[in-house]
């Protein structure tokens, strides 16, 4: 198929570089399609700073923007199947998974929608006899939103929705890897009746096309989601414009099964933590400590069912894993598996790409469980984003809180344990913007959610989502009708 790009509320041909999208199942092309040009960056952006100035959406009442934005929630739900789909083919993942994405995206547009209506100031100080103070919120202007390739409806609503619901204008760079499902939700704004303007979808090169929107003067925020040196980078360019960002960077997250856990909670929740989406999330449970008297069974256990899981097609029913987003990924997977070889690590399954049937002709890569490593290896301390476990053993809880801190990143982490008080008081001590205790990978819309150190800046989620993509405002009222005495 052929595909538009959407600019400035207008479908029309990209002028940049051709562009393919392909299946990771098998390598099919999705469509064929020119990305965006730099020009096409002015336009949008152009476009968005008049859009967002204007009293069709920026004076709107927020209740009225907020039925935009339950009219979206309604077309994603009414659409799951066709959604569903198309998020498969974008990005390979299994059905069952992509059908859970668009419901959690049709959930976004309906919290966000609700907290819009809710949205209210502040009256920061009590009035006293001169005067008394209120505080409001108003839009930021342009907002730079570029997501990544993993769970791209998922991502995409988190920024754009809050984004438009505090009044301001949207331009969207999508993965160059999966791009299509950032275009099928500017159908869905544009058919919900969203002013044009407010969002443009420019898929391209982020190099070229993320930079450019990036670093564009009107550009008043950059939100952010994909990898740590990208994150960086852009942090510098928000810097020299001094606007504000949001980056929601990589991760290494630990997960803790205390002596007294449930083994088969535990395993099964590990597994996953990790091995769901073929451990292409930024808040896998990549790096797993067992307490050493129970080390032995639970890795047995893993092994079961690391070895049980189906990897296969992913628009096949009861599959597990499908692939992983590309070759060249699934080969840096597979590299870091052999440098765990080289260095001593011992593969207790998997670790091999397959070469037989139809897992030949796509990018897959089998559930892999490696321990025998030091904590210090690259495969403990590297963000391999694939479905790729290690795991190690521990003693007592001050040598395990170091070990599990111990990693450049601080994005999740989770404690399997029949002990609140022992999960809550180790949730404590953990450097993550997120802890699960008996569960992982779950999430609520209204719970905020980020990173410590160098897994990003910032929250996305959460009343105060809005909030994130607005400026505050203070205003003083005088209330005494004696002049300021202060020339007297």
């Amino acid at each position: 198929m052929t595909q538009q790009i959407f600019v400035a509320g207008e479908w029309r041909e990209g002028r940049g570089d051709p562009m393919v999208s392909r299946f990771p199942a098998d390598g099919s092309i999705n469509a064929e399609f020119n990305a965006a040009g730099l020009a096409d960056v002015e336009d949008a952006v152009a476009a968005a700073e008049a859009a967002w100035r204007a009293p069709s959406w920026r004076s709107r009442q927020p209740h009225e923007r907020a039925e935009v934005l339950y009219r979206v929630s309604e077309l994603i739900k009414s659409r799951l199947e066709e959604l569903a789909a198309q998020q498969t083919r974008d990005n390979g993942k299994p059905l069952s998974e992509a059908r859970g994405l668009v419901a959690s995206a049709a959930g976004t547009a309906r919290y966000f929608a609700a907290a819009c209506e809710t949205l209210e100031g502040e009256l920061p100080t009590q009035r006293n006899a001169d005067f008394m103070t209120l505080s409001r919120y108003e839009p930021l202007g342009v907002i730079a939103a570029i997501t990544p390739w993993n769970s791209p409806i998922a991502s995409e609503m988190q920024k754009v929705v809050p984004a438009l619901a505090g009044g301001n204008a949207v331009v969207l760079k999508p993965a160059e890897a999966t791009p299509l499902m950032a275009l099928k939700l500017a159908e869905l704004f544009e058919e919900a009746g969203l002013p044009k303007g407010l969002l443009s979808v420019l898929p391209g090169r982020g190099s070229v096309i993320g930079e450019a929107i990036a670093r564009h003067p009107w550009v008043r925020k950059i939100s952010f989601t994909g990898g740590t040196n990208t994150g960086r980078h852009l942090a510098h360019v928000a810097a020299d414009k001094l606007i504000g960002t949001s980056l929601e960077l990589g991760g290494k997250s630990p997960t803790i099964i205390c002596e007294d856990a449930d083994l088969e909670q535990a395993a099964k929740g590990v597994a996953y933590g990790i091995f769901s989406s073929a451990g292409q999330a930024c808040i896998a449970g990549s790096r797993l400590f067992i307490h050493r008297r129970r080390y032995d069974e639970v890795m047995e256990r893993l092994e079961e069912i690391a070895g049980g899981l189906r990897v296969g097609h992913p628009e096949t029913a009861g599959v597990h894993l499908g692939p992983l987003i590309s070759e060249s990924h699934r080969d840096g997977v597979a590299a870091y598996v052999e440098r765990a070889r080289e260095e001593g690590g011992r593969i207790r399954v998997g670790g091999t790409i397959p070469t037989e049937g139809e897992l030949a002709a796509g990018s897959y890569y089998p559930p892999t469980l490696i321990d025998g490593l030091p904590h210090d290896s690259a495969v403990c301390q590297e963000e391999i984003f694939g479905p790729v476990l290690v795991a190690l053993p521990y003693d007592d809880e001050d040598e395990l809180v170091g070990l599990a801190n111990d990693n450049a990143y601080g994005l999740a982490a989770g404690i399997w344990s029949a002990d609140y008080r022992r999960a809550l008081r180790l949730a404590d001590k953990l450097e993550a913007g997120t802890v699960w205790i008996n569960t992982y990978k779950k999430f609520s819309i209204s719970t905020p959610f980020g990173g410590y150190k160098e897994s990003g800046l910032g929250r996305e989620k959460g009343r105060r989502g809005i909030q994130a993509y607005m400026q505050q405002k203070s205003l003083y009222l005088g209330l005494d009708h004696e002049p300021i005495a202060w020339s007297d």
